[in-house]
């Protein structure tokens, strides 16, 4: 436990505090508690061949036509430090 806490730790600091001018406790508490959301809802892991923890696999598009029309916006997250992309409906 104390090894995924640590990674959890290091992965924070290098995608956020590292990049990101704190004010005070406050402005931390509501940045951490963004990144948490991002971290576990949205960022993709390695480890689940690139989906996001709390989703399933997406479906692997295999025709070419699927991928010409594809439309990807990105949103930014706490003023551009993280962002999220998302497929147009």
């Amino acid at each position: 436990m104390n090894s995924l806490m640590e990674r959890w730790i290091q992965t924070c600091r290098s995608e956020l505090l590292d990049r990101t001018l704190i004010w005070n406790q406050g402005h931390l508490l509501h940045a951490l508690r963004e990144y948490e959301s991002f971290y576990n809802e949205h960022r993709p892991h390695r480890a689940l061949q690139q989906a996001a923890a709390c989703r399933p696999l997406p479906t692997p598009i295999t025709q070419q036509a699927q991928l010409a029309h594809l439309d990807v916006h990105r949103r930014d997250r706490l003023g551009g430090t993280l962002h999220e992309y998302q497929r147009a409906a």
